[in-house]
């Protein structure tokens, strides 16, 4: 249907239509053209669409626009916003295509990238993020999204009582050949720089006797939107476990390592574990709300990052998703 009840002017009312791509009318809507013209055209209506919706569906594809390089995915993204953000204290491996413009995850095309919500496991996040398809898989390669309200609502009012009582502590090793090195994760070779950084965003650190580092950060398990009130599940704990390794990975990485050197793990921000029971009925939970699409060339999509959850399943073939995130919120930090 048309953007009704939008705000726009009678040119920019005609521009843009959109529904949702389910049948609940949850995320995400999907925006469609309906004339031909150049991307400026549409800039102004879908800005005010996504002003309008996204604070209740909490994502948006844009699908049918004329965005056929990175570069007009940057512009594009630039009528949202003027915050883009670097990918800082990041924990996976990306690459910078232009700007802050990234790849997305660059893991192996066999991997399956849980359902999580960017940087939930600190204590700053970026409040939107984009996804632009460059080039969609021969096969699979989906990003399949979830509602983080609802994924807070079905977790189990135990499990959700127990991670609010006692929080999470993220546990990370940086670089030894095992995970992203410091240098890349904190964008510099200068060590009294991530001691700085550190400091200054409340997380432990630790040079060990190689030189590489350790670091120990308490964060959320929930969050509240800073807009609309309501309640998310906000972390990475399912993610950053150990279960979530593949057995045979995971038997491989305890044979070279201890468990305390670990690339990443998670505990309860008391230091004692989390049961890897109560993190599979969290997966599950995942597992029933994630809503998937096939990706078409020239697509975007847009997140609330705190209303919405995104993942990575399997691909064969060249796959290019470039990703980028702005407006950066936290719970010492205002929106």
């Amino acid at each position: 249907m048309p953007l009704d009840g939008v705000n726009h002017s009678a040119t920019e009312h005609t521009s843009l239509t959109a529904a949702p791509l389910t049948s609940d009318g949850h995320l995400p809507h999907v925006v469609t053209p309906q004339a031909q013209r150049p991307l400026q055209g549409y800039l102004d209506a879908a800005r005010h669409y996504a002003e309008a919706v996204l604070p209740s569906c909490g994502g948006l594809l844009f699908r049918g626009l004329p965005i056929r390089s990175a570069g007009d995915f940057e512009s594009f993204i630039g009528a949202f916003t003027s915050s883009l953000v670097s990918y800082e204290f990041g924990s996976t491996p990306r690459s910078q295509v232009q700007r802050q413009v990234y790849t997305s995850t660059e893991y192996p095309p066999h991997q399956h990238i849980p359902l999580h919500n960017e940087q939930a496991y600190t204590r700053e996040w970026p409040m939107k993020i984009w996804f632009y398809c460059g080039q969609a898989a021969e096969e699979g390669g989906f990003t399949p999204i979830a509602d983080s309200r609802e994924v807070y609502r079905r977790i189990p009012s135990r499990i959700r009582e127990r991670f609010v009582r006692k929080e999470l502590m993220y546990v990370r090793n940086y670089g030894n050949g095992l995970d992203v090195p410091w240098q890349k994760v904190f964008n510099t070779q200068d060590p009294a720089v991530v001691e700085r950084y550190c400091r200054s965003n409340g997380i432990q650190y630790e040079w060990k006797v190689d030189g590489e580092l350790r670091t120990r950060q308490v964060a959320q398990a929930i969050a509240f939107h800073p807009r609309t009130g309501e309640t998310v599940w906000f972390n990475q704990a399912h993610l950053f476990h150990v279960s979530n390794l593949e057995p045979s990975v995971r038997e491989t990485l305890l044979e070279v390592v201890s468990e305390e050197d670990l690339p990443r793990n998670v505990c309860y921000g008391d230091g004692t574990p989390i049961e890897s029971e109560i993190l599979n009925e969290i997966r599950d939970v995942y597992g029933l709300l994630a809503v998937q699409f096939s990706w078409q060339q020239g697509d975007v999509m847009m997140l609330d990052n705190m209303l919405a959850a995104h993942g990575r399943t399997p691909f064969k073939g060249r796959r290019q998703i470039l990703v980028a995130m702005a407006e950066p919120y936290g719970t010492d930090r205002p929106c």
